[in-house]
């Protein structure tokens, strides 16, 4: 197992962030905040930024174990972890849990949409300072 990259991980962490303000925003205007519930933007994109410290730590840690020989012979691995993680465990959660909300399905594949952007560009990160 090699070492986590912690500067990579800190980083995807807020590139995500950058990704939900722009993809819920100019993008998709949906009008809602990134983290509903406290009026405080500050207060909500820490806790939002929280969220995605915990899976970009997870990635970190997965690619230490997959190594940096293995990853810099196969580069596509960043991305085929990050976006099958989201593919394969968040976006159904995702999916199942605004279904039963009877969210629309527009929404759903806006939500969905994020969560596959977010591990990409998650990847795409480790992928640049690997």
């Amino acid at each position: 197992m090699g070492p986590v990259n912690w500067l990579a991980v800190i980083l995807a962490a807020a590139i995500a962030v950058a990704v939900g303000i722009v993809w819920h925003g100019p993008v998709f205007r949906t009008g809602q905040q990134l983290f509903p519930g406290d009026s405080r933007p500050t207060g909500n994109y820490a806790l939002v930024l929280v969220v995605m410290l915990i899976s970009s730590i997870m990635l970190g840690h997965n690619f230490a174990r997959i190594g940096p020989e293995t990853l810099g012979a196969k580069p596509w691995l960043y991305f085929m972890q990050s976006g099958g993680i989201a593919i394969a465990f968040v976006i159904p959660a995702v999916w199942l849990t605004y279904l039963r909300k009877g969210a629309a399905f527009s929404e759903r594949l806006i939500e969905s949409g994020f969560w596959l952007a977010v591990y990409l560009a998650m990847g795409a990160t480790f992928w640049a300072l690997g």
